[in-house]
């Protein structure tokens, strides 16, 4: 069987750095959320972070919902944000080099006692703005691109299915007109 060239052409134009960046990256998230469920019996999501978080410090019934899940969310969490310190001190920062990441290229490299580390170029106000606006929309939306994306589509929820159309066709108009007005970092 002969693979149409037409559909190939397509995926050259979509993803020219090749597509085993995404297929690596997309394997590991699907068995990060099979070994939660697995280990929890709960759907992997992030968006329940912040409430499940409060619940140790405050009393109020809508912060202690998720108390019996609390512990994992955290370690779920901290998992996150120190997978994303490790990518950028190795990978991000040339200290590991593969050939599925240009290293350094959407940012700036700078020294800290003898170890190359890797700064986003966005403005630290953006990064909060577009942290404030996505924190809201999860909760709008009764979850995030991890538990409905990953998790919800998975089990073919249809309100995840409807949440994640919804997420996308609003990410690349917002991309589009973020473009459009030439905005950047």
């Amino acid at each position: 069987m002969v693979a149409d060239p037409v559909p190939l052409q397509l995926a050259a134009e979509l993803f020219p750095n090749g597509i085993s960046r995404y297929a690596i990256g997309g394997l590991l998230v699907g068995l990060g959320t099979v070994v939660i469920y697995l280990g929890t019996g709960i759907p992997a999501g992030a968006s329940t972070f912040l409430e499940s978080t409060l619940s140790y410090v405050s009393g109020q019934s809508r912060f202690q919902r998720y108390v019996s899940s609390r512990d994992w969310r955290l370690v779920f969490t901290f998992g996150i944000i120190m997978g994303a310190l490790a990518f950028s001190a190795t990978v991000q920062s040339g200290l590991i080099t593969t050939s599925l990441y240009q290293p350094g290229t959407t940012g700036q490299l700078y020294e800290v006692g003898g170890l190359t580390l890797w700064s986003t170029d966005v403005q630290p106000w953006r990064l909060l703005v577009g942290g404030i606006f996505v924190g809201i929309g999860t909760r709008i939306g009764k979850g995030c691109t991890s538990g409905h994306g990953v998790c919800g589509v998975g089990s073919a929820s249809k309100t995840s299915i409807t949440g994640v159309i919804t997420f996308m066709i609003v990410a690349i108009l917002t991309a589009q007109i973020v473009a459009a007005l030439g905005v950047s970092p």
